[in-house]
């Protein structure tokens, strides 16, 4: 029975190290992506299908049709 109290014990020490890495890493800018906004306009929008089946550039929302 103490042999799950030194494992659990030792699991929370070593969640506690990878998440103090973690905080470390998102502290120095490792996640930070300085590429993707500089290309993203080079990108085309995609292409989004209306109800009647037309392909268009220009919306990129679906918008369905207002009935009244």
């Amino acid at each position: 029975m103490s042999v799950i109290y030194i494992l659990l014990a030792i699991s929370i020490i070593v969640a506690i190290v990878f998440f103090i890495a973690f905080i470390l890493s998102v502290k120095s800018g490792q996640y930070d992506d300085a590429f993707t906004p500089s290309v993203r306009m080079l990108f085309e929008d995609e292409l989004v299908k209306e109800k009647t089946g037309k392909l268009s550039k220009t919306h990129t929302k679906f918008q369905p049709n207002k009935e009244e």
